[in-house]
């Protein structure tokens, strides 16, 4: 694979070299799977160390999730007035610095709060990460898009496993002290090789107020529909995460190396899609991959409902999956690329929108999984084929075309 811009994109001698900027990104965006995912097998570790509950130490998830959410709404409207640069190296440096403070904590109320904080301000780095990737690939921005997801994908794939081999060599204060180290590495080059065009360019920044930013965001025509089909995606997303260990071990009664192997073969779906997408969209354009990825999810979700109400065997359910994740794939980065295209000043808006609203609406996967338990993997198979269904009404009868950036 060769990710190269589009000829109308930036001209290559002013930017960093594409073998370096993507990997780079995409390392900045993976600080936040590895926060969330490096420190999961030391949960029982931070109960004993901290003289708690676990209960209480699981809430760290939620508490991370909740300042990540606020901080891409912070800084989101900030990177489109300062400038992409300033907030990435602000957030690295407050992610390696909170990141160190952590593995000094103590007690569960300072681990939480830290976390927190951790959270909101690592925010600051990954939400312009979007709007640089829209810089290089210009209107193939779903191509860049794809890159980066597909190297962002070994993080939450890899991080258990890297948290686990850090607790063979010491206790859990380790895990985020490279965390931190992690940061710091990533924050040198930042400061020595991102220098964009318009880190300097101020004409790009956009003049609005905090408010009247989010305000242009919600009211550009073509863009609520399309935010709505991200949110959906992600959605999905959600409820295979949640639902996926339950239905695999307790449901098909699985063992959890199987099941390791059955969840690393869809992620294997995620990133076979996303080299597709790469392939194939500057050729058709985001909005038709959308429409066409979203026409193959809901067979494959409508597929994954039908062998689950026929009580067949996990093996069809497998099957179901490999083709729902690799369409829900390609339908995220299209819809996401389409509503960045729509706007050249506020792409940190736009992107704090999205990340927020999925992060949100994901979060109610849990819940309604519960709702609807019924001790077999129908309700996860029906709220998946809901959410692609309703894509599909966010795009129905749309016309077909390569939505261009405002100027």
């Amino acid at each position: 694979m060769d990710p190269q811009p589009s000829s109308y994109s930036i001209k290559q001698s002013n930017i960093p070299h594409l073998a370096l900027l993507i990997p780079m990104l995409a390392a900045i965006v993976a600080i936040t799977p590895l926060a969330i995912d490096m420190y999961l097998p030391a949960m029982a570790t931070l109960t004993h160390s901290f003289n708690t509950d676990i209960t209480l130490v699981q809430q760290s998830l939620s508490v991370y999730l909740g300042g990540y959410a606020l901080g891409m709404l912070c800084f989101g409207p900030l990177a489109d007035r300062l400038g992409r640069r300033p907030m990435v190296i602000m957030g690295l440096t407050g992610f390696m610095m909170i990141s160190f403070l952590l593995g000094l904590a103590e007690q569960i109320n300072v681990f939480l709060g830290l976390r927190f904080l951790q959270a909101f301000i690592g925010a600051a780095a990954t939400v312009v990460v979007p709007g640089y990737i829209k810089e290089v690939y210009g209107e193939n921005t779903a191509k860049g898009m794809s890159y980066v997801s597909l190297i962002m994908m070994l993080a939450p794939l890899l991080a258990p496993t890297i948290g686990s081999l850090i607790l063979e060599l010491g206790d859990w204060h380790l895990i985020f002290f490279i965390q931190s180290a992690y940061a710091l590495l990533l924050l040198l080059l930042v400061t020595i090789l991102l220098r964009m065009p318009s880190d300097k360019d101020q004409s790009s920044r956009s003049q609005k107020s905090f408010l009247g930013a989010y305000a242009t965001v919600f009211s550009r025509p073509g863009v609520k529909l399309n935010i709505a089909s991200g949110v959906l995606t992600s959605f999905a997303f959600f409820c295979y995460l949640t639902a996926s260990p339950f239905v695999y071990m307790e449901v098909f009664s699985l063992d959890k190396s199987l099941f390791a192997l059955l969840f690393s073969t869809n992620v294997g779906a995620l990133m076979l899609a996303n080299i597709i997408n790469t392939r194939i969209v500057g050729r058709y354009g985001s909005l038709r991959m959308l429409h066409v990825s979203t026409f193959f999810g809901a067979l494959a979700a409508a597929g994954l409902l039908g062998v689950n109400l026929l009580g067949l065997s996990y093996h069809f359910t497998v099957l179901m999956l490999i083709p729902l994740m690799g369409s829900l794939g390609i339908m995220s980065v299209n819809a996401d690329a389409i509503v960045l295209m729509k706007f050249k000043q506020e792409t940190g808006t736009a992107t704090a929108v999205i990340g927020t609203l999925r992060f949100g609406f994901g979060a109610l996967a849990g819940p309604l999984l519960a709702v609807f338990y019924n001790g077999t993997a129908v309700p996860f198979s029906a709220l998946m084929l809901t959410a692609v269904l309703l894509v599909g009404v966010c795009q129905f009868n749309r016309p077909i075309h390569q939505a261009k950036p405002k100027h």
